[in-house]
């Protein structure tokens, strides 16, 4: 296994009723990667494939299913893969990086993010992307370069995923896996393995794997996490229970009451670590979704597609039969010359970065040179993101048909641009 550099940190969280204010699930989290990575927000809609066709990931081809959902994602620009997202169903699914004593893989497989997605395309509901995840694991494993760098980095995932209904913690360790079930209260995962003796639902050699290297000795209660983690860890995933332990803090701290705009005040709390600003990486995407438990009422499904939640604006995104892609937050293509293609990958690089990331990353540099100024439009820009806010409340009230906010992730990048402009 390969620890070449320190591992990323990513945090997700869940509110379930009574945890909520409203009865609604609440989802949020956000992706902490290399600080100049750009995430792109892509839609992608539902699908019907011919039988016995291919699908391309990141990395591998593996078997298409005949119909997909369709999804929006958060994803990092070169993979195919994504580090958070929503399908048409009402599923949330987000993922973090994790080593344990199992090794990662030696070659190409599936990216923790390839599963995300296809969870998603493939999963009407958490329990249902839950299976589609354990499935593919088990046929092609995990595992392949994580980062867009000539350097190798792989890990394991660890995944929550969330409908209007309840929750799962998804935690793996190669093709081996436990998972927790979440039915009320508020939950939040980090860099590490948390399930311990409370298992829901498990692979069916994880014991006898673990009794087998001398892990458990079969006869004590089985606890996962203690049997499965790094002995000895390195510093970072050490820090990581710190910010684990602040963001079920913050967490606890609003249950009962947590909302939308709750969720994403947590995704910017920087005394905690939950946005990240430290060295190489930083937080690069961040999303905030509501998921009703009146399915008469849309989800709602909030992204930055620009890095530093505190720096920047959540924007809605409603699924509807006229849903399109918004290009301003969607990253060139480079087809065959792009550097993921090339022996050996990632030799060299191209500019991904989209409209958006480019107007939002020179208002930040002149943000420096000018704060006041930079003061002014962030102001502007958090009444554009309270007023959505306002209207997404009307929305799930029953006040506004959602037919009349469909292009408002769209009218909201367009906004956004212009004031950077």
């Amino acid at each position: 296994m390969t620890m070449a550099e320190p591992p990323m940190s990513c945090d997700c969280f869940v509110s379930l009723p009574p945890g909520c204010r409203d009865d609604h699930v609440i989802f949020g989290k956000n992706s902490d990667r290399p600080r100049d990575e750009v995430q792109e927000v892509a839609y992608y809609p539902a699908a019907a494939h011919a039988a016995g066709s291919m699908l391309q990931c990141t990395y591998m081809e593996i078997g298409q299913v005949e119909q997909t959902h369709a999804v929006i994602l958060s994803k990092p620009a070169w993979m195919w893969g994504a580090e958070m997202g929503a399908n048409d169903q009402g599923v949330c699914i987000g993922n973090e990086a994790v080593w344990t004593r199992e090794p990662v893989a030696s070659g190409d497989a599936l990216l923790g993010m390839d599963l995300v997605r296809l969870g998603l395309e493939r999963g009407d509901s958490a329990w249902a992307a839950l299976t589609a995840i354990t499935g593919l694991l088990e046929q092609h494993q995990q595992g392949g370069q994580c980062k867009e760098d000539p350097n190798p980095f792989s890990y394991h995932s660890t995944f929550l995923l969330v409908d209007r209904n309840e929750a799962w913690v998804l935690e793996t360790a190669g093709k081996l896996w436990v998972a927790q079930k979440v039915t009320e209260g508020v939950k939040n995962i980090s860099n590490q393995l948390t399930i311990g003796t409370e298992i829901s639902a498990e692979h069916p050699d994880v014991r006898r794997v673990a009794q087998r290297e001398g892990w458990w000795d079969g006869e004590t209660e089985f606890n996962f996490s203690q049997v499965f983690s790094l002995q000895d860890p390195p510093a970072r995933m050490e820090l990581a229970k710190k910010r684990y332990k602040g963001g079920t803090e913050l967490m606890q701290q609003h249950e009962g009451s947590v909302t939308a705009e709750v969720m994403m005040s947590i995704l910017r709390d920087k005394p905690s670590g939950i946005c990240m600003d430290s060295g190489g990486f930083c937080t690069t995407g961040s999303m905030v979704s509501v998921l009703p438990r009146d399915c008469s009422r849309p989800c709602i499904h909030f992204f930055t597609a620009t890095p530093d939640p505190s720096r920047s604006i959540f924007k809605p995104f409603i699924f509807s039969d006229c849903s399109t892609p918004v290009l301003r937050v969607v990253s060139p293509q480079f087809g065959p010359d792009d550097p993921i293609w090339e022996e050996p990958r990632f030799q060299s690089q191209v500019d991904r970065r989209h409209d958006l990331y480019k107007a939002h990353q020179e208002a930040l540099n002149n943000m420096e040179t000018n704060p006041d100024k930079g003061s002014s439009v962030l102001e502007t820009l958090k009444e554009l993101e309270c007023q959505c806010l306002r209207d997404i409340s009307a929305v799930l009230r029953g006040e506004i048909s959602e037919d009349e906010l469909v292009d408002l992730f769209y009218d909201c990048v367009d906004t956004e641009f212009k004031f950077y402009q």
